[in-house]
């Protein structure tokens, strides 16, 4: 079967843009010193949509998601969040990066917990809620990550993958409208990362939140993304913005038939390029 043309169960592309950067780029210091990190870029994301970034180490893609999630001003142009700019309209943000940093004296059901004690509005009902209707909500997603059962574990008696399922749970439980995924897999082993996309992937299909992915592994990004965006070296720039037309629910073995192999290598010559021919793409995890 050619994956790229086959009849495609992707969801048609949901018009409303929920992620909108008009210009916006980023420099850091002033006069001599200053370093451009991202220049002028333009970039839309439709609510619902799952968009992965991919480029070589210091173009710009973690700057890019600190300025969605508001830890970062452009230094020009604008970035609207749910139709206003950035900060005027505080909306719920799921985070999950590379450590997935369980707190290591809380449970695991209590890490999981832990936003909907202190997200609003379900911070007010947490007193009320916490053994009850919270507790449930825990667990149910406990079960949808595979982790049904270990609620009363600690981080220490978890292996890295299942403390990566927690730390995905920790970061949807309070019902996020976008979620921001900084290589959550990328310090697991092959077969536990392959594992973990298949999760991400189900939680994606059944919660149809607008995903924003941060990686180096451009299977990973194939995988899981309706479109990728590939970044120059730095000072940052999208090069190229592509939708991934792969057939849903996708597997492991989908990515190894030649219309998968042939984009991956299409985006890998692009990356060698920003590089300046290297031909080094893997890079350490975290860096970008």
């Amino acid at each position: 079967m050619n994956v790229m043309t086959a009849s495609s169960s992707i969801a048609a592309p949901i018009a409303r843009p929920f992620i909108a950067f008009e210009q916006a780029s980023v420099t850091f210091g002033r006069g001599e010193k200053a370093v451009q990190a991202l220049q002028p870029t333009d970039l839309t994301i439709s609510e619902g949509d799952f968009v992965a970034l991919v480029g070589p180490s210091g173009c710009g893609k973690s700057t890019i998601l600190k300025m969605v999630s508001e830890l970062l001003k452009p230094s020009s142009g604008y970035v609207f969040i749910g139709g206003r700019e950035i900060g005027a309209n505080p909306i719920r943000i799921g985070m999950a990066y590379q450590n997935p940093t369980l707190l290591p004296w809380l449970n695991i059901r209590d890490n999981v917990m832990l936003p909907l004690k202190i997200v609003p509005p379900f911070r007010g009902e947490f007193s009320a809620k916490r053994k009850g209707e919270f507790r449930d909500r825990v667990e149910a997603l406990l079960a949808q990550v595979g982790l049904s059962g270990f609620g009363d574990k600690y981080p220490w008696q978890l292996s890295g993958g299942m403390m990566q399922r927690a730390n995905l749970c920790r970061a949807l439980i309070h019902d996020p409208e976008l979620l921001l995924l900084d290589e959550p897999f990328g310090a697991l082993d092959q077969f536990t990362r392959e594992e973990l996309w298949a999760i991400m992937q189900d939680l994606w299909l059944s919660k149809k939140l607008t995903v924003l992915l941060v990686t180096h592994d451009l299977r990973e990004a194939a995988y899981l993304a309706n479109r990728i965006c590939v970044m120059s070296m730095r000072p940052g720039r999208i090069l190229d913005d592509s939708p991934v037309d792969m057939p849903r629910p996708r597997t492991i073995d989908m990515t190894f038939q030649p219309d998968f192999v042939a984009l991956n290598q299409r985006l890998r010559a692009m990356i060698v390029g920003a590089r300046g021919g290297t031909g080094i793409v893997n890079h350490p995890p975290g860096q970008g």
